[in-house]
């Protein structure tokens, strides 16, 4: 057995996060040292037109993919002296102007072509996950936050992204097309004075605006607004004198309406001399700022909280982390998906229960499955929704099941792994996997077999609870030759959970080569049975 007595802490490692974004690439080069703190070493921003060709062409247009592969290029030496080398120090990502663009992988195969930068175009739901995790901090550090609701906003160039938290936890997330660079390139369609644009802008945003409110489900005010973009820090730089020695500032609504107001009337061009902003940056400010006044107005907030921290900082967050699911975020995503039965009106007591015996056969399993902790997080979802397709009927209801999460969201899955839960909900009875099956024929290999695995545990996690009644909890586990044994204390009866595993545990048997049975632990003075 080696000596792992005198290991040496692993040694600082130095990465890259690299943000595409509607007007401008952004890199950060930092260094995670051993305890998992990240410290920033270089910041570095080039301006892009990428959202005026996709919000105006609905593609990109060749010359801006050739700049924005030089800038690549440039980002590119950067790194490599900073030690920044290997893929698994490099995480790239692109927002909805490029995953909106019609060229997209074209665009996409380009760039890593000439830099070798695997530059992935992330989903909404990403971005929102990412924007969660890059506020933990503030979050954490106002304690007022813990209590009552708050919502945390991303107006972006091309959508804005909304996190309603209520007593500490997300109960809503969405995404809107509603962006401040967007809507410029849409304004400019018209042929108007420039006070009649003024008009128009206010009246879509209004609309939209209006439209964010009637869909998030708070009936009171909301007080607190998180607002994390560039240009709310613009906007902080201009209202908080020590905005430069602060993490985080506080801004009065009143005053952000008054800078919103007086911004929104300057010419683009005399933005960038008076404030030194670069072009695209000055496109964007006065959009932006109206659009968090307006979200300001209708859910009658006070305050802003405006972090100096970015999607960037969430990247970095996860990279140090080694882990794109926290346990923080993870119980969001749980928290979410109970939300969804609630509204299902799903057995809430059962669902849990099968959930905690399915993550303890998860658990256990791992030399087997060889999963990681992503699916463990895939399964434990699909336990707690594996049964609400009965608000729409008991005949055939894992089917329906399977329609309504693939026709539902949940705060941070991306629209592949709502498809994986549904999967695994799907199959916890009736039926194995078939390859014509609707959504499992468009899986590759590594998740067919995920899901089967998966879908295997929960089978048998749902017959162990066949009663309704939670009455199997603690399990110890045994293997023996072509089997794996189940032993339970604590029960007198469990008649319907032999019978439920003998008709259940038969996709198990293929899929793990073991055939599953259960027995109860003998008191004291007894003699253990089968």
């Amino acid at each position: 057995m080696p000596d792992t007595g005198n290991v040496a802490a692993p040694a600082s490692r130095p990465v890259a996060v690299i943000d595409v974004g509607a007007t401008a690439i952004r890199m950060v080069i930092a260094e995670i040292d051993a305890t998992g703190q990240v410290h920033q070493l270089e910041s570095l921003q080039q301006g892009v037109p990428l959202g005026k060709d996709t919000f105006t062409k609905g593609r990109i247009r060749p010359e801006t993919i050739e700049e924005c592969v030089n800038i690549l290029r440039g980002y590119r030496r950067v790194m490599r002296e900073y030690g920044v080398a290997k893929n698994d120090q490099i995480r790239a990502v692109a927002t909805s102007s490029v995953r909106e663009a019609e060229n997209r992988d074209a665009f996409l195969d380009r760039v890593y072509t000439a830099t070798e930068i695997d530059l992935e175009a992330i989903e909404e739901p990403e971005v929102t996950r990412l924007t969660y995790v890059a506020v933990q901090d503030v979050l954490r550090d106002q304690p007022q936050l813990a209590g009552g609701n708050v919502l945390i906003i991303e107006v972006g160039g091309g959508s804005t992204e909304l996190l309603l938290m209520q007593d500490g936890n997300v109960t809503y997330s969405n995404t809107y097309g509603l962006g401040s660079l967007r809507m410029r390139e849409q304004l400019e369609t018209y042929r108007a004075p420039a006070e009649r644009l003024r008009q128009i802008l206010d009246q879509d945003i209004t609309r939209t605006v209006d439209d964010i409110r009637r869909n998030v489900p708070v009936a009171t005010a909301v007080p607190t607004i998180v607002a994390v973009s560039g240009d709310a820090r613009f906007a902080a730089s201009q209202l908080v004198p020590e905005w430069d020695s602060v993490d985080c500032a506080q801004v009065g609504a009143k005053a952000l309406a008054k800078l919103a107001g007086e911004l929104a009337v300057v010419p683009v061009d005399e933005l960038v001399r008076r404030y030194g902003l670069a072009f695209q940056e000055a496109e964007t400010v006065g959009p932006t700022l109206l659009i968090y006044n307006r979200l300001a107005q209708v859910f009658k907030t006070r305050r802003f909280l405006i972090p100096k921290s970015s999607l960037r900082d969430g990247l970095l967050r996860e990279m140090a982390a080694r882990e794109h699911w926290t346990k923080e975020f993870s119980d969001q995503v749980i928290r979410s998906a109970i939300t969804l039965g609630q509204r299902c009106h799903f057995d809430e007591a059962h669902a849990t229960h099968v959930a905690d015996l399915s993550l303890q056969l998860f658990r256990e399993l791992r030399p087997e499955h060889q999963l990681g902790k992503r699916y463990e997080l895939l399964l434990h979802v699909a336990a707690l929704l594996h049964e609400i397709g009965m608000f729409i009927s008991n005949r055939s209801y894992h089917k329906h099941t399977l329609y309504i999460v693939m026709n539902s969201d949940l705060f941070g899955l991306t629209k592949e792994d709502m498809l994986l839960i549904a999967l695994i909900a799907r199959y916890h009875r009736r039926a194995a996997p078939r390859p014509y099956h609707e959504g499992y024929t468009s899986l590759d290999r590594e998740n067919r077999i995920a899901v089967a695995k998966c879908a295997a545990i929960l089978r048998i996690a749902d017959a162990l609870d066949s009663s309704d009644k939670q009455i199997v909890r603690a399990l110890e586990f045994q293997r023996e030759p072509g089997q794996f044994q189940i032993t339970t204390t604590g029960t007198d009866d469990l008649t319907l959970e032999r019978l439920a595993l003998k008709q259940k545990g038969t996709m198990f048997e293929d899929v793990y080569g073991l055939r599953v049975t259960i027995r109860e632990a003998p008191g004291k003075g007894e003699v253990r049975r089968a």
